[in-house]
């Protein structure tokens, strides 16, 4: 078995598919529109151009989005996205791509008992994201 995220942006796929290729280097695998449903009969006119299913790789993932409902409205609460970063620079790089232009940092990076640096913030879709750098006994064994 294997577990997909799904997420639904309401309305908001497409910017945050732009978003995430920008900050983070995402590559936007396939998009289909609703427009390009067989059944258009329950498909609302401003809906047509939303997204309807895309699928983008982050790193070696697959990660699903559609614009669900087109409320415009995302809620992502109770979970975290976590990217596991080579370093604690590149995690302080990816805090940042993701807190900009209307995200926050939550907690900065910095060093755990478990990572040399930890992070947590927002993106502007108000999707949680983790980073996690490796710990110094993970980089001592590499």
């Amino acid at each position: 078995m294997k577990v997909q995220t799904y997420l639904q942006f309401d309305g908001r796929c497409e910017e945050a598919l732009n978003f995430y290729r920008e900050a983070l280097g995402a590559e936007v695998k396939a998009i289909m529109r609703f427009k390009d449903a067989p059944d258009q009969s329950q498909i609302s006119p401003e809906a047509k151009d939303k997204v309807m299913h895309a699928c983008f790789k982050l790193g070696d993932d697959e990660i699903m989005a559609s614009d669900g409902y087109c409320q415009g409205k995302p809620s992502f609460a109770g979970f975290s996205l976590t990217l596991l970063a080579p370093s604690r620079a590149e995690a302080e790089r990816l805090l940042k791509a993701i807190s900009q232009n209307g995200g926050e940092v939550q907690m900065p990076v910095a060093e755990t008992f478990f990572s040399t640096g930890f992070g947590v913030g927002k993106d502007r879709f108000g999707l949680s994201w983790m980073v996690v750098a490796p710990s110094k006994a993970e980089l001592a064994a590499a």
